[in-house]
């Protein structure tokens, strides 16, 4: 099974100089971001214009998204990443070189190891964000940047503040050294949580959306993380829902719920 993902290990061997610069950590996040976010920006700017067409799949159909919260959204992150992410990756580069394995993981390994990756960070996530709203102090200190936007939109995803960003990032990031993950793992984790985390925040319940294609509700996806938004007290785990209906927090989404216009 592993000479399956060997040639595509090959490849990405073949950029080795490129991933073992400390600029690269930063520069493959803020871009793989914004490529998921694309999609959707440009769903919000159609549907400006073919009003009926968008607006069914809108979890709030009266909401649009303006250019001056995409503009600030988008400053956000790119002040974060630079001010706080690079600086980071370039001491983690200082103390810990990239040190690439010639041999490809295999296909279970890589499957169970995103998996257990994004369980384990669905965890964490879950603990970090019942504390930050059940602790008026942390909720005001930290998280309630992230809340500027009663109005989900996927640049929305990334409006958080340094101690959000870096908490959560860290999670991300040593889980799979915890969990000994080969580096294409490790690389595959990350593009998936990425992806998942815009698609909670895109503020559209698509038919091909993965709440839609994990069976028995256990996935959220963003009608669970849209509730969350307009509640501020229900579905704090970011994924999946085991979480929240242990904790007795399981809102489940029904049409009728709406925002409050941004």
């Amino acid at each position: 099974m592993t000479l399956l993902l060997q040639t595509p290990w090959d490849l990405v061997l073949g950029y080795e100089r490129l991933l073992g610069s400390p600029f690269f950590p930063v520069l493959f996040s803020i871009g793989v971001y914004l490529l998921f976010c694309l999609p959707f920006v440009l769903l919000d700017c159609v549907s400006r214009w073919a009003p009926s067409f968008v607006r069914r799949y809108k979890l709030q159909p009266q909401s649009t998204v303006s250019w001056d919260g995409v503009s600030r959204c988008l400053a956000r992150t790119l002040y974060n990443h630079l001010v706080y992410i690079l600086p980071t990756t370039v001491l983690h580069w200082y103390w810990r070189p990239v040190n690439l394995p010639r041999e490809a993981p295999s296909v279970p390994g890589l499957i169970w190891g995103v998996l257990a990756c994004l369980l384990l960070f669905d965890l964490q996530y879950f603990v970090w964000h019942f504390l930050h709203h059940k602790i008026p102090w942390l909720y005001r200190t930290f998280h309630k940047v992230h809340h500027t936007f009663t109005v989900t939109s996927a640049l929305t995803t990334e409006h958080s503040g340094a101690w959000e960003m870096m908490s959560l990032g860290f999670f991300a990031a040593i889980n799979p050294y915890m969990l000994g993950c080969h580096p294409l793992t490790e690389l595959a984790f990350f593009v998936l949580n990425i992806w998942l985390s815009v698609e909670d925040h895109c503020g559209y319940d698509l038919p091909w959306a993965t709440h839609r294609l994990v069976p028995w509700g256990l996935y959220g996806g963003a009608p669970h993380h849209d509730l969350h938004h307009l509640t501020f007290s229900s579905n704090y785990a970011p994924y999946f829902t085991h979480w929240d209906r242990l904790a007795g927090t399981l809102l489940q989404y029904h049409p009728h719920h709406h925002h409050p216009q941004d």
